[in-house]
């Protein structure tokens, strides 16, 4: 592989990308960190680099009819791209759930966009269908050599570009095209530095991989990454990075947010989830390793992210760096008890107050606390109120807490027994919602509904639904056959704290 990513053909599209210093984020987690910006090539993502060398090794007489592919992000731009250059017709199929930003942004780069299915399964498939029936090329996202070989040349100009060899480089995995094509490259010329992937917890498909023996179906993918959304990785890449991949590293949403904040901070760019993975990864594997004054390359890889999404990732960055806690509280239902709450809370920051008054003894507040960015601050002050009396229970990991109930605080009803919660993902479009609406149907009631646009290509909803106990296992056989991933929250403490009824907050 070293061999072919030598002789790749990228540069007619790709521009060597530099290797730039990040002195804030060094100095805060103490050691030398370096971003390779992969996010100011022409799409503002590596995929043109791999686009590109797999059309430059067809041969003229089978180009000329076309290339197809099937993507909804990075991988068709650099298609359209690399396409466009080269001078030939690129069929772009991509989901019909596909926000029309994206096709707008496939159109203007000149790719001919068909809208096909509602998963990018449905779009592969017709893209496959599509070649045999026109004799058009196939552009795989990762399962091919060449496309593996052109973003093999980031390596290549690594090597050029460090004067001696990092101690790690950290590179974000979807499908695996990207590691493969570093880490056989580096593994050849920089044999002692560390090649380490970095996956979001809810889509480690290599992880899965390597641990399994191969390739294995991920039963449910997380989308906040969608960049990187894969449920299984290729042959191919596998049996690459089995090889050359030194360790795996997992980081959460909350850790991305934050990892977009030091990007930001270091380069005044705004890096898509997918994009700024390998850092969120530097500072997890740096904080669980203790290392110190190491010297480590970040790949950063795309920034290719809709304006609307800054909401949500400003949101959750603080929760990522440990600058802010969200607590629930149990404090008394009288006069001047938020005065004695804040007294001991003391000097900390107050970043999101939520109360309902209820007619009952004591009262439950959903609150945001400033930190100091130490692991150690939150237990602390969760000590200390426990301490001074109070109930208090940390919501910060609770997923329910952070997407919904910090938005909805308002009190229980005083009488609803029957009341399922569940949360839900739907692919985010216009009419998306009617169509989830539509889906669940009039059998039941529905009691309680938040849904919130992050600006992503998912739409995320919590829903109370009505459901007598004889009536549940009907219910159940519904949900499986509306084809929306759902996550049963009726037991989820924060629900029972803030919205639940009066068996669900007894039972809590």
């Amino acid at each position: 592989m070293a061999a072919r990513i030598d002789a790749a053909r990228v540069y007619d599209v790709a521009i060597e990308s530099p290797l730039d210093d990040a002195p804030r984020l060094s100095r805060r987690i103490g050691n030398q960190v370096l971003f390779k910006r992969e996010d100011l090539q022409p799409n503002f993502s590596f995929k043109c680099r791999g686009a590109q060398n797999r059309l430059a090794q067809i041969p003229r007489a089978r180009l000329e009819r076309g290339v197809v592919c099937s993507s909804a992000g990075n991988h068709a731009q650099g298609v359209a791209l690399a396409a466009k250059r080269i001078g030939t017709r690129a069929l772009v199929v991509m989901p019909e759930t596909t926000p029309a930003i994206k096709v707008d942004a496939v159109a203007a780069l000149g790719g001919e966009v068909v809208l096909h299915g509602q998963t990018y399964d449905d779009a592969y498939a017709h893209a496959r269908a599509l070649a045999a029936e026109r004799e058009l090329e196939l552009v795989h996202p990762f399962a091919d050599a060449d496309v593996i070989a052109g973003q093999g040349t980031i390596a290549k100009e690594l090597v050029a570009q460090c004067k001696t060899p990092p101690d790690a480089v950290f590179v974000p995995v979807g499908g695996g095209g990207l590691i493969s094509g570093i880490g056989a490259y580096l593994a050849k010329h920089w044999p002692g530095t560390k090649i380490v992937g970095v996956e979001p917890v809810d889509a480690a498909s290599m992880d899965a991989a390597l641990k399994a023996g191969g390739p294995v179906d991920l039963e449910r993918v997380g989308i906040f990454a969608d960049g990187v959304a894969v449920k299984r990785v290729a042959t191919e890449t596998y049996e690459i990075c089995r090889e050359v991949v030194a360790e795996m590293v997992q980081v959460d949403t909350d850790q991305i947010c934050a990892a977009i904040k030091d990007v930001f901070e270091d380069t005044r760019i705004v890096a898509e989830p997918a994009g700024a993975l390998a850092i969120a990864g530097i500072k997890q594997w740096v904080e669980r390793s203790d290392a110190r004054d190491a010297n480590l390359i970040a790949i950063l890889s795309g920034a290719n992210l809709n304006f609307d999404r800054l909401r949500h990732i400003s949101e959750r960055a603080g929760l990522g760096e440990h600058l802010e806690a969200l607590i629930a509280v149990e404090i008394p239902e009288r006069r001047g008890a938020f005065l004695e709450f804040c007294q001991a809370l003391g000097s900390r920051n107050i970043t999101e107050f939520n109360y309902r008054y209820t007619p009952a003894d004591v009262a439950h507040i959903f609150v945001g606390v400033g930190l100091s960015g130490a692991r150690t601050d939150a237990p602390q002050i969760v000590a200390a109120l426990g301490e001074a009396g109070y109930r208090v229970l940390d919501l910060s990991d609770n997923e329910l807490a952070k997407l919904h109930i910090r938005h909805m605080v308002g009190g229980p009803l005083a009488s609803l027994e029957n009341e399922l919660v569940y949360r839900f993902e739907f692919p985010e479009r216009p009419g998306a919602l009617l169509a989830f609406l539509e889906a669940v149907g009039v059998q039941w009631n529905i009691t309680l509904f938040h849904y919130r646009n992050h600006g992503s290509d998912y739409g995320r909803v919590l829903a109370g639904i009505e459901v007598p106990v004889n009536e549940r296992p009907e219910f159940i056989e519904h949900l499986t056959t509306l084809g929306y991933p759902y996550w049963p929250e009726t037991d989820n403490a924060a629900y029972r704290l803030f919205l639940g009824g009066p068996a669900a907050r007894s039972a809590g």
